[in-house]
């Protein structure tokens, strides 16, 4: 600032500017929250900071949500060391807490104990891994000779128009695949928003390019205060409705009836 623009910029500035922007962090993680959305999306990054004096990696946890006018909002971040169904239950005891009292369809790369804890708060609210996801797992430890004749079969699987077909191929590919009966359950158009969590994965692009050149945060709240105003950024382009919005949701009003799809 100084040698660009000649201006002295005081440490006690900085510090002002810092607790200022930590207090918008606070306010904006416990604002409430509408009361229903149409699909939740949660996904990670890794971000490298400090514990007990000691660089390690941790997991920032983003749930990105899509209410019912079709527009997506960050509902809030999440810092774990480890995460499991306990932690789970924490993130979604918040949500419910901070006023989302309906979820109908939750989707995530398969954390560990996520359905579990999901069920236990929100009963009525199904989960449907990512398929993408599924897909990667499941070619992790096939050799690069078979990859292209694997991935085949697995197309066969998640492509099939219904849930018969898809167990069809499922019995030919074998019993290592699972959780697609939920995705067969909705027409093209919802399959689509539900097919992958690239919603959260675009956000998170934006989130790692704050982060890329920094070697480590010294502080969780250093961490919040850079991907809150990444977020703030980036969801001030987030003015388009989801695609195909309208049809959308009648299907999902027939599907989960009008008392849970507010339209």
């Amino acid at each position: 600032m100084e040698k660009i623009y000649n201006v002295d910029v005081s440490p006690d500035l900085i510090s002002r500017v810092n607790n200022a922007v930590l207090e918008e962090v606070r306010e904006w993680q416990n604002r409430p929250l509408e009361k229903s959305y149409a699909f939740l999306y949660l996904d990670a990054i890794g971000v490298k900071g400090r514990e007990d004096g000691k660089a390690v990696m941790k997991s920032v946890y983003a749930a990105l949500g899509v209410n019912f006018d079709g527009k997506k909002e960050v509902l809030g971040l999440w810092i774990a060391l480890n995460e499991g169904a306990k932690f789970w239950m924490s993130v979604l005891a918040e949500l419910k807490n901070r006023g989302v009292q309906n979820i109908l369809i939750a989707c995530m790369d398969g954390f560990s104990g996520f359905p579990e804890a999901v069920r236990s708060i929100y009963p009525d609210t199904r989960v449907q891994p990512c398929i993408v996801h599924k897909v990667r797992n499941s070619t992790k430890f096939v050799s690069y000779k078979d990859l292209k004749k694997v991935c085949a079969d697995l197309k066969a699987v998640y492509s099939a128009s219904t849930e018969a077909a898809a167990r069809e191929a499922l019995e030919e590919f074998g019993n290592k695949w699972d959780g697609l009966n939920e995705f067969f359950k909705y027409s093209p158009e919802i399959r689509k928003a539900i097919y992958t969590t690239n919603a959260i994965e675009s956000l998170n692009y934006q989130l790692r390019k704050v982060i890329k050149n920094r070697s480590s945060f010294p502080t969780d709240d250093a961490i919040f205060k850079i991907l809150y105003l990444a977020i703030r950024n980036a969801s001030k382009k987030w003015t388009m409705s989801v695609r195909e919005c309208g049809r959308v949701l009648n299907q999902l009003a027939i599907e989960f009836g009008k008392e849970r799809v507010p339209f």
